[in-house]
């Protein structure tokens, strides 16, 4: 089994991390150091489970966890830095900070450093979260030790139930526009004036007008989903919201 840090301090890390084309290291105390930090590790970047749900989770209930009293959300993974950037730009992550792990070093100490030479990854990072304050883990989160890659308990849900299990999360709100539309532009601004955050679909560019009328059952937009609930035009939202 792969054992808990919990009450333990973690690890003292430099991470060699490439910004704006230039070297600039970063400590485990400038992430780490009186602040509540939540960590979700993870076996590499640009791997499907990892792109696919892990990561835009967490970058999803971001906003959740700030209001929950967590400062800063840290994704570590052994690979470089160019790796990770690469992975950050492809990715929803702005409200993730990612750190390349590329030596290993980190997730050696935690002991969560795993041989994946049958992927050919070599040594990776064990699936995990933690909840860290002060530089002292509270909580970790490990996955089970079983074949293949597990993901049941380090998802972003399952820590957000633990720091406080009655916080409300975002619902999910998307909406189809156009570039020039004055009626996409009223309903992004009646979503925003409402609290709503959104994924926007631009016609032309991440959806074309087949899908859209896939998807509606409708030419026009905007169209919006709330929820999974097809809520419609800019009128249908003004009457939504009012309802």
């Amino acid at each position: 089994m792969l054992d808990s840090k919990t009450g333990q301090s973690i690890p003292n890390v430099t991470f060699p991390t490439r910004v704006n084309n230039e070297w600039k290291n970063v400590t485990t105390d400038e992430l780490f150091k009186g602040k509540t930090v939540v960590v979700f590790s993870l076996p590499g970047a640009f791997t499907p489970t990892c792109s696919s749900t892990h990561l835009p989770r967490y970058n999803e209930l971001a906003t959740t966890f700030k209001e929950n009293g967590v400062d800063d959300i840290v994704c570590l993974s052994v690979n470089d830095t160019f790796v990770m950037n690469a992975w950050a730009s492809d990715q929803e992550s702005d409200n993730v900070t990612l750190i390349p792990d590329g030596n290993g070093e980190f997730t050696d100490g935690m002991g969560m450093l795993v041989d994946k030479a049958d992927l050919g990854f070599g040594k990776r990072s064990w699936r995990y979260s933690m909840l860290v304050k002060d530089g002292v883990v509270e909580k970790m989160f490990i996955e089970p030790n079983v074949p293949g890659d597990p993901f049941e308990v380090s998802d972003a849900d399952t820590m957000l139930d633990y720091i406080n299990p009655t916080a409300k999360k975002p619902q999910a709100v998307s909406i189809f526009t156009k570039p020039g539309c004055q009626f996409c532009i009223k309903a992004k601004q009646l979503l925003t004036d409402n609290g709503y955050s959104f994924e926007e679909i631009e016609l032309g560019k991440d959806a074309s007008l087949t899908s859209l009328k896939a998807i509606t059952g409708s030419d026009t937009v905007p169209q919006v989903f709330i929820d999974n609930n097809h809520i419609g035009s800019s009128e249908d939202l003004v009457a939504y919201l009012k309802a």
